[in-house]
């Protein structure tokens, strides 16, 4: 594996599971792979569980990790091409990367959406430069479009608490004050496909995922109805993907507080998991009341995040 962008990336999802299974019971049975490697983690936007995770499992796995914060201590980046560069960015991506690459063996990067312009976020700009230009394996730590660590890390999730082969798993959008990007839910669904889940999207109208991936999964506009019955529940607010309008793209359309996840939707499942990628505005996405219950699996979703890194930095390591 030399790019860990999307689900079909992983390869079999059986190994991978049975992968993460190993690890989680010896996090360092593979710590010979990385010796007198290095991990070079790049990072455009603030982390949290991104940044922890995936430098505990790089020293898992022997790796040493260098951790590049763009937006702190480093020249200010340009990232399009034929630009004058007579402001205030003062090198060019297409001199910082064979740079960074080497110093490195494997490059871990994180960018968000610009919520701007539909066309410059779905090309994935800067995550393809690195691709591209570095000549070293590239993992995304999240992208414009898509976190696929963090779509394996609930995968894994999933497996460990489901009852029956196929469970139903719904994703619900939730209100937010901020405009925010679809890389989570546009992952999430496309691994619950991928995984071969009973998979529901239920969001108001307008905020349609694109169909690279959400494919063929049922789309409910009425929460109540998308809820009934569902075995998980993952919470996620987006901001228009401009799928039917592109003029909406990255817009607020909607943000009623009915579409938070409360008791009363919970409800009506088959006393579901609730799920949500941290981090999580209160009674704004989920009462306390849900996110607090027996029945909230938000930590050992996080906790996962270790042992998702994990299996792909395990996976490209055994490539080199």
């Amino acid at each position: 594996m030399n790019t860990f962008l999307h689900a079909k990336d992983l390869g079999n999802f059986d190994e991978a599971l049975e992968i993460a299974r190993e690890l989680k019971e010896d996090r360092y049975k593979y710590e010979q792979l990385g010796k007198h490697k290095t991990a070079l983690l790049v990072f455009f936007n603030n982390s949290l569980r991104t940044r922890l995770s995936t430098q505990k499992a790089a020293r898992n796995l022997g790796l040493d990790v260098i951790v590049l914060d763009v937006n702190q201590g480093a020249w200010k980046l340009e990232t399009e091409r034929g630009v004058v560069m007579n402001g205030d960015r003062s090198e060019h991506l297409l001199e910082a990367i064979p740079v960074m690459a080497s110093f490195c063996d494997i490059i871990g990067v994180r960018t968000f959406a610009g919520l701007t312009n539909r066309e410059d976020d779905y090309t994935e700009c800067i995550l393809n430069q690195f691709i591209r230009y570095s000549g070293k394996p590239v993992f995304s730590m999240e992208s414009a479009t898509a976190h696929p660590l963090q779509s394996f890390a609930d995968l894994i999730t999933i497996d460990e608490y489901k009852k029956t082969k196929r469970p139903k798993v719904v994703l619900t959008w939730a209100p937010h004050p901020k405009a925010l990007p679809q890389a989570v839910p546009n992952s999430f669904a496309e691994w619950m496909r991928a995984a071969d889940f009973d998979l529901v999207v239920t969001h108001p109208e307008g905020y349609e995922l694109d169909p690279l991936f959400v494919g063929d999964a049922r789309v409910e506009y009425d929460q109540m109805k998308a809820f009934e019955g569902a075995d998980f529940v993952y919470a996620k607010n987006w901001s228009c993907p401009g799928v039917t309008n592109p003029a909406d793209y990255g817009k607020i359309l909607c943000n009623e507080p009915s579409w938070t996840v409360s008791q009363r939707q919970m409800a009506v499942t088959n006393d579901a998991h609730f799920m949500h990628c941290l981090p999580v505005r209160r009674n704004v996405v989920v009462t306390d009341e849900v996110i607090e219950s027996p029945r909230s699996l938000v930590i050992p979703e996080a906790a996962n995040r270790e042992i998702s890194a994990s299996v792909v930095l395990k996976q490209m390591l055994a490539n080199l």
